[in-house]
């Protein structure tokens, strides 16, 4: 059997609840949120087959994998925090913590090496800037991560990435599901199942595809996109990121101006 990514959105964080709430800094999961975890962590099927455990940096992916895969971290293997995998827009919400407060906050349960101080700067000079080249880039650099991750765990490999609804779409290049004012074809605590699509390990782009199983489970006869049809909804998607990010840039100098005044 080749390697396993288990895809996965974090839980419902406080910022879910109302555009106002995306002005959190790096929020917490809700009580309805830490239930979607305890049900989720009920409902994995694959928990004794977990290789590794994958998580944003940001507190409510690190929290989601903490309380999902209870089993996981019981056994003692830390959660990585891969910074890549961050989410992708510049409100406070996906804005995350300073290293030093994680450490405190965490401890030995997440493994921070690969997180570096300016991780959470989101300048236009930045390669975590909302830019959807760089959204592409860091995506690949994601399943690039995770392909060198498992390549000495050998084929039964499987590996859980907790992130975000919208870097998500860029991981998996696929477009589907979202819907205008939703940001996401993803559920909360929904886990979805991936392969690399080159099993040499020399795609430089390091492609992955939804395993059939996985996509009966949540679709079940729905006949998937074609490529042309993916490349027809990321370039819709384009068009309403770059929307997106002038919203809030537009919102954020207006708050600006406001905390002058």
């Amino acid at each position: 059997m080749a390697p396993v990514i288990h895809l996965v959105r974090h839980a419902q964080g406080h910022h879910n609840l109302s555009v106002e709430n995306q002005w959190i800094r790096d929020p917490d999961l809700t009580d309805l949120g830490k239930k979607q975890c305890e049900e989720l962590n009920k409902a994995f099927p694959f928990h004794d087959k977990i290789t590794h455990l994958v998580a944003s940096p940001i507190r409510r992916t690190i929290f989601t994998c903490q309380f999902s895969f209870t089993e996981e971290v019981k056994a003692g293997k830390k959660i990585i925090a891969l910074q890549d995998a961050q989410e992708i827009s510049l409100f406070p919400c996906d804005v995350g913590s300073d290293i030093e407060p994680l450490k405190k906050e965490f401890g030995d349960l997440v493994d921070l090496q690969f997180v570096t101080e300016d991780w959470n700067k989101k300048t236009p000079d930045t390669k975590y800037y909302p830019d959807p080249q760089k959204l592409e880039a860091r995506a690949r650099s994601t399943r690039l991560f995770l392909r060198d991750l498992i390549k000495d765990a050998g084929d039964d490999a499987q590996v859980v990435l907790v992130t975000h609804g919208g870097i998500l779409h860029f991981i998996t290049q696929d477009w589907s599901g979202i819907s205008p004012g939703r940001g996401t074809g993803w559920e909360n605590t929904e886990y979805r199942s991936y392969e690399f699509v080159d099993k040499t390990g020399q795609d430089p782009n390091a492609s992955i595809q939804e395993l059939p199983e996985s996509r009966r489970r949540r679709q079940g006869s729905e006949i998937p996109l074609t490529e042309t049809e993916k490349r027809e909804m990321w370039a819709a998607y384009e068009i309403v990121l770059n929307r997106d990010i002038k919203m809030c840039i537009d919102r954020l100098a207006q708050k600006e101006a406001e905390a002058k005044n």
